[in-house]
């Protein structure tokens, strides 16, 4: 690295510019970022202008412009070959259907994909070819891709510029953040895909069972004594039938839990952030008053996950009197009366596995205040959906910043435990809204956020 450096230094300033500015732009232009993503000429950037060599608003301002021009001839090359590619070897490889989808997704999010694209590695360098092949219009991509490209390289040159010799080890641990990231997004995708699972089929016992039943052991078995299991479900009755179902959904909701507990745990390991536990820890140390730990310390005394899960509870069981929205399934129970279940199955795979990772009891805090914003958000005016939502945000940094502040957690231990606690929620939230949707296609219900009057 020492000798790359000494290498640049030597080059005059301008062809340092064009060279850095050449690299940025072809890696959507070009898809040289699926071989060579740009963080590392970004970061050398920050560094050389830190060591003198090149400045640093001039870099940001031509690394930027470089950023949008690749990201540009990205969408215009998608527009104009786009059709040729889907109807090429692999375009038709992919299959129509796969074409269909990808649009209807690019058609929902809009410019909003390209925002989070810009921030995973290799999935930027393919996005706005993609936008442009599904034809989306450019003035919806262009705002939205203009704000990731100002975000994403002005904070890279940046952190290089503040790393000083520090280059190599920020270098390692911001790729290791973008692996990270990109791992918890195809997790998001997946918790998305089991919830519709779960909303479509809210008996999952009774699914899976139908499903076993199909394969060829079960099938000899049910044609040979097909009358004595038809005897035996009926001696069962539908009451006991509910319960089974119960427990076994339950039961496949801790395994998930555990799961679950596990992948986020990996994520913000892999991501490097338990480097800086200690320095965050110290410059909280060093402000740290009497006045405000004894605040905090209150903070984290009421917000606490017993007490939470019981006002869980309680509001469940009154919003399930007043809309009597109760039907015999684990999606209808777990969104209703019982939405205290799942933050039960929480604490007991936090209480599991909190001595091996980085978990803490704040998951559970974290999943309580937003199960409670989810339950009183439905079936209300969209404005004051916003709201409720914006009062739980804030009640879970408030919590946060409290733990932080007394020293009860670490950094790394918060984000795992909010990241848990927020994609456990929307496990449910999608599950419900899905399953609300498979009751009433016409109904207009807001993926997380509510249903429609039963």
């Amino acid at each position: 690295m020492q000798e790359l450096v000494n290498l640049l230094t030597d080059l005059p300033p301008l062809l340092i510019y064009v060279l850095a500015a050449v690299l940025v732009a072809g890696e959507t232009a070009f898809i040289v970022g699926l071989v060579v993503p740009a963080e590392a000429t970004l970061l050398t950037v920050g560094f050389l202008a830190y060591l003198g060599t090149l400045r640093l608003v001039p870099a940001v301002i031509l690394m930027i412009a470089a950023g949008l021009l690749g990201d540009t001839l990205a969408f215009r090359s998608g527009r104009r070959y786009g059709p040729k590619l889907r109807s090429g070897r692999w375009g038709t490889r992919i299959g129509h259907e796969r074409w269909q989808k990808a649009d209807a997704m690019l058609a929902r999010l809009g410019g909003r994909a390209m925002l989070g694209a810009r921030w995973v590695a290799f999935v930027r360098t393919l996005a706005p070819r993609l936008a442009g092949g599904a034809g989306m219009p450019y003035r919806r991509f262009a705002p939205w891709n203009a704000l990731g490209v100002i975000t994403w390289v002005g904070a890279s040159v940046v952190v290089g510029y503040l790393a000083g010799e520090s280059y190599e080890t920020v270098s390692r641990y911001l790729g290791q953040a973008t692996g990270a990231v990109l791992v918890l997004l195809v997790a998001v995708v997946a918790i998305v895909l089991i919830g519709r699972w779960l909303g479509r089929n809210p008996d999952p016992a009774l699914v899976l069972a139908r499903r076993a039943a199909a394969l060829p052991p079960m099938r000899w078995l049910i044609q040979r004594y097909g009358l004595l299991l038809f005897l035996l479900s009926m001696r069962v009755g539908p009451r006991w039938a509910f319960v089974a179902n119960l427990v076994f959904g339950l039961g496949l909701l801790l395994l998930f839990a555990f799961a679950m507990a596990y992948m986020v745990n990996a994520v913000v390991g892999h991501s490097g952030l338990s480097v800086v536990d200690s320095v965050i820890a110290d410059w909280i140390s060093a402000r740290r008053t009497e006045g405000f730990a004894h605040a905090a310390d209150v903070v984290v005394g009421v917000f606490g996950p017993k007490s939470l899960v019981v006002v869980v509870a309680l509001a469940a069981l009154v919003l399930a009197w007043r809309r009597r929205a109760w039907r015999g399934d684990l999606v209808t129970l777990v969104a209703t009366a019982g939405a205290f279940l799942p933050l039960v199955l929480l604490a007991v795979a936090e209480k599991a596995l909190a001595e091996r990772f980085f978990l803490t009891q704040h998951a559970v805090v974290t999943a309580s205040i937003c199960t409670l914003a989810w339950l009183f958000a439905r079936r209300i005016r969209w404005m004051v959906a916003v709201a409720m939502w914006t009062v739980a945000v804030v009640g879970v940094v408030m919590v946060t910043a409290a733990r932080l502040y007394v020293g009860w957690n670490t950094a790394s231990q918060l984000v795992t435990s909010v990241l848990l606690g927020v994609l456990w929620t929307a496990v449910f939230m999608v599950a419900w809204a899905t399953r609300v949707r498979v009751d009433n296609p016409s109904a207009d219900v807001p993926d997380m956020s509510g249903s429609a009057p039963r």
